[in-house]
């Protein structure tokens, strides 16, 4: 039986930028920004989306990810019962719910930290955290060192081999479940967590929710390692990230389709995207803007569960500096999105639509049929049809010649609707410069 998840296309918010609310956690009081949130909800309904990664969430510092208290939603944001009214709505409009989890480690303010800071050596809670060593102090004085995230203090790390850190995480996630019926969690930094405590999270979350995903953010290594039915169901796929934009770039359509093949057994399986709230957007990755349909093309149609990034549909740009990630997480209202609404807009929408519809997209096998340096064609199988996604990254028109490897007499272009005959088993098309296609062809 198919899961949510298999067949879903996600929408990534990051909330305390897109909402525009304060960097810095000083706020004595709740601001209900959950308000401007919920507008965002017909949006994502109109154009396909079928599931949200929305985070971080949780009462933190600064930028979400130092986190203070995993029960109470971050105050910039609203409140606990904002957050279940939002999920509530979203499941209304046919949207799952999934949210970060950052468990690596803690905001300096969490209470297990400040206790060590309070009672030093007598603190219950030393063991919480990886190394805590009163014979050295950390760059902000505390009288004792510990491990930190990639050097940064402000993010000292959690001890996940300690059985009790396990459980008070392990009883947050049902917390979540139980008080805002979210549909699964994105682990963040899961490349640097412990493996026994990813494989104990999938054992005490399974009986929790039915369906309920783990993904985790992995950006290199062997995927297989962490999605497996005794880990994760899937992680980020930052190796076709990174192929799909140097890819069109380089007008070098081998690098995508070897990234596809090397990652075939589990490619299905994996989250795939252009850009999120830490890399540079796509809009400005690409060197031509004239690609940028083509790279939702492929998202859409390659092996993946593809999510696009908020503002990504408007082809709203941004880069990140050497010491901010501001411009990668803007403030944009509906408001403002439904006046930046263009064609890009109205392609995703038409790639939503064709993705809810066809089952090759949900997890068929894929196939590659045509590949040269600029001219790329490959099919998603379903039990007796296939999809054919054909594009031409060439600002020139192009002619191919494309083999069908299912008996069948015609194609239907899901684009318009337009039918192509197929003759002596191949498809012959002409695409514009900066192009693709999406087929759809019936066994006979």
């Amino acid at each position: 039986m198919s899961t949510w998840y298999e067949k879903a296309v996600f929408y990534h918010m990051y909330p305390l930028g897109m909402t525009g609310a304060p960097r810095e956690n000083h706020e004595e009081g709740v601001t209900h920004r959950f308000e401007e949130l919920e507008l965002w909800i017909p949006h994502m309904k109109k154009l396909g989306f079928t599931a949200l990664y929305i985070g971080p969430l949780f009462e933190s510092s600064s930028h979400g990810y130092d986190t203070r208290d995993f029960r109470l939603v971050d105050r910039r944001l609203g409140d606990n019962d904002d957050f279940i009214r939002f999920v509530k709505l979203c499941h209304e409009a046919g949207i799952r719910v999934v949210v970060d989890g950052v468990f690596n480690h803690t905001g300096r303010e969490f209470f297990a930290f400040q206790d060590i800071q309070k009672n030093r050596e007598g603190s219950r809670y030393c063991g919480w955290y990886r190394n805590v060593n009163f014979g050295w102090s950390s760059p902000y004085g505390d009288g004792f060192g510990y491990d930190a995230w990639q050097g940064h203090f402000e993010l000292p790390c959690l001890n996940l081999q300690n059985p009790e850190v396990k459980q008070y995480l392990f009883d947050v996630i049902r917390y979540w479940i139980d008080t805002f019926d979210i549909d699964g969690i994105r682990l963040d930094c899961a490349n640097v967590l412990d493996f026994q405590f990813m494989h104990e999270m999938r054992e005490q979350t399974t009986p929790m929710k039915e369906d309920f995903w783990l993904m985790g953010e992995v950006i290199h290594g062997d995927y297989a390692r962490w999605v497996n039915d005794g880990m994760l169901h899937s992680v980020t796929n930052y190796e076709l990230h990174k192929s799909l934009y140097s890819g069109l770039n380089d007008h070098n359509f081998f690098e995508i389709a070897h990234n596809v093949r090397r990652l075939e057994a589990i490619g299905r399986k994996l989250y795939t995207f252009l850009d999120n709230h830490d890399e540079n957007r796509i809009a400005s990755k690409l060197k031509k803007k004239a690609h940028l349909p083509l790279a939702y093309l492929l998202l859409y149609t390659l092996p993946g569960i593809p999510s696009v990034y908020y503002g990504g549909e408007w082809g709203v740009e941004g880069m990140r500096t050497s010491n901010s990630d501001t411009e990668l997480r803007p403030c944009i209202s509906m408001a403002e999105g439904d006046k930046m609404e263009c064609e890009l807009t109205k392609y995703i929408e038409k790639l939503g639509e064709i993705h809810g519809k066809e089952p090759e997209f949900h997890n068929g096998v894929y196939q590659e049929l045509l590949l040269t340096n600029r001219q790329y064609a490959f099919a998603r199988k379903a039990d007796h049809s296939i999809a054919i996604t054909a594009g031409n990254s060439d600002d020139a028109p192009a002619n191919l010649s494309v083999p069908v490897p299912i008996h069948a007499s015609e194609a239907k272009n899901l684009m318009d609707g337009t039918i192509i005959p197929i003759t002596n088993g191949r498809l012959n098309l002409t695409l514009p410069g900066n192009s693709g296609v999406v087929l759809k062809i019936t066994e006979e």
